[in-house]
Formats: structure tokens, sequence, C-alpha cells
């Protein structure tokens, strides 16, 4: 029973790393050339629509998150009026 079990184990293992393997190139050269290529653009924004989409939502919802705060501690630090 152990002997099947560890020849088992060891066939899974190996099929799994050698399909991963052939299944993805390694594009980190032509990344780094991308990333690290001087044309002005900020590091956080080289990757693309996405990126920048990414950034603008971010930044919106900060804005918008930073706004409510304030307007919560303003509101917060009005006494209410007695009737």
């Amino acid at each position: 029973f152990y002997l099947s079990f560890q020849g088992l184990r060891q066939i899974s293992q190996r099929t799994i790393s050698t399909a991963s393997r052939r299944q993805f190139e390694n594009r980190v050269p032509e990344k780094q050339k991308l990333f690290q290529e001087d044309n002005g653009i900020p590091v956080h924004l080289k990757g693309g629509v996405m990126d920048s989409l990414l950034y603008r939502v971010t930044m919106g919802l900060t804005v918008f998150g930073t706004a409510y705060v304030v307007y919560e501690l303003l509101v917060a630090s009005m006494p209410k009026k007695q009737k």
C-alpha cells in the first residue's frame, strides 16, 4: 500500500510540475524593458489602461472618503438643538 501511494504521489507531482512549466512563457525581460524605459510616465501607470483606470478609481474613492470623513466630523462637532 505504501509503495503504491508513494508512486501515485510522484506521478501526480511530476504531472503538475511539468504541465505548469510548459504552459507559461517567460515574459519578464519584455516587462523589464517596458518598466525601465525613461519616457516620463510614472512607474505605477506604465502598465497601460488598466493601471490608469485603477489609479483614477483609487484617487476618486480617496477624495470622496476624505470629504465624507470631514463632513461627519463637522456634523459630530455641532451640538444638537434641544426642544
